[in-house]
């Protein structure tokens, strides 16, 4: 993984949850709060939780007692999600490294994490630390995306970003989103940082926008992609996301549109 597929900052926090949290990550935002909620946690930890579609969704589920650590490693990102979120007495906000958590062991009763662990640079490690900060029982739930071949928009956003740089094609989206889909390797990781029970379903959902020109926005310049794009050229910034939303507008229709998103869910224990 790149230095840069890790940096969400300028303009990038603002355009990720404005057009790529509606996109495709409030269904499985959605999927993963009642799956929480279902086991009324009452200390709960989310990490590298983005600009807060999990905790926007998460929030309202849980009982008056509860208390929820909501943290990232980015503070542009946490200041996002913090911003669009209610005050709430039990929410606790924290710029943190979910390799190196601040917290105690055996704290929370859950942990999760929406499609972070792919930033992770040592998974295991992470792992590992979700695991020590979890109580006797606990439970480490996250989503991971499918291969970039099963997500549409990511993918003819990706075709095209390499038209416009034939000669050195950004790969964010294949490399690092969508580069950790090998449900084994997903397993095997778990089972080396000490979960001794792993469970991992497939979700297939529908990704839909008023226009073409919403993935093309919400890829190019609301994603790391963003920092590839203007590292070879900044002048092509807009180029490359006019170029994607033709390519999608040809595929998928102009307005509105619709494509397939699929990620993993999983859930470890022990």
């Amino acid at each position: 993984m790149a230095e840069s597929d890790k940096v969400f900052a300028g303009s990038v926090p603002e355009i990720y949850d404005s057009y790529l949290v509606p996109l495709v990550f409030e269904s499985f935002a959605a999927d993963l709060a009642r799956r929480f909620a279902a086991a009324k946690p009452k200390h709960i930890l989310e990490t590298a939780a983005g600009s807060g579609v999990v905790t926007r969704a998460l929030a309202p589920l849980l009982g008056e007692d509860a208390r929820y650590v909501v943290s990232d490693l980015n503070p542009p990102m946490l200041d996002r999600a913090r911003s669009r979120q209610a005050p709430d007495a039990r929410i606790e906000w924290r710029h943190a490294d979910a390799l190196d958590p601040p917290f105690g062991d055996d704290f929370f009763d859950v942990a999760c994490c929406q499609f972070g662990v792919m930033f992770f640079p040592d998974r295991v490690a992470g792992y590992r630390e979700a695991r020590r900060v979890l109580k006797p029982g606990g439970r480490f739930l996250f989503n991971t995306w499918d291969a970039i071949e099963h997500n549409d928009f990511a993918r003819v956003v990706t075709e095209a970003a390499a038209t416009v740089f034939p000669d050195d094609p950004p790969c964010f989206m294949a490399r690092t989103p969508h580069g950790y889909h090998d449900v084994g390797q997903i397993e095997e990781d778990l089972r080396q940082a000490g979960f001794s029970t792993v469970e991992i379903a497939t979700i297939e959902e529908t990704s839909r926008a008023s226009e073409s020109c919403i993935p093309a926005i919400a890829y190019c310049q609301g994603t790391p992609l963003r920092n590839e794009i203007e590292a070879r050229d900044p002048a092509r910034l807009k180029r490359t996301t006019d170029r994607a939303a033709e390519a999608t507008a040809s595929v998928h229709g102009e307005r509105p549109v619709s494509g397939k998103i699929q990620g993993h869910v999983v859930l470890a224990s022990g």
